[in-house]
């Protein structure tokens, strides 16, 4: 069974960068388009990026030209620079192996000053 597990949320102010990862367990993951999701308070979830596996990425309008979805397939994992941070980047965020529709657990990511 697949398990994903995030890391790399905190506590970050106004124009700082955070990296997340994403660990994968299991061999599907390097034939796996992964995506990245976050959730605000109040919110419906939305996807932030998305990479395929052979590298092609897609980015949500408000993170682009400053977030960057990449991934390694030898360490089964898929990361998330983010990058000029701001409050409104504030939510909880998910990593999702997208055909097979299973999430992590989540990691929160707060920009505050």
């Amino acid at each position: 069974q697949v398990q994903l597990v995030e890391s790399g949320g905190g506590l970050v102010q106004p124009g700082g960068s955070l990296r997340l990862s994403c660990a994968a367990s299991g061999s599907i993951f390097s034939i796996s388009e992964m995506g990245w999701y976050r959730q605000a308070p109040g919110k419906q979830r939305k996807r932030v990026a998305s990479i395929t596996s052979g590298g092609n990425t897609e980015l949500a309008d408000s993170v682009k030209g400053r977030f960057t979805i990449s991934r390694d397939n030898a360490k089964n994992t898929v990361y998330l620079q983010m990058n000029n941070l701001k409050h409104e980047d504030t939510a909880v965020y998910y990593c999702r192996l997208e055909w097979l529709n299973i999430w992590g657990q989540g990691t929160q990511v707060t920009v505050s000053s």
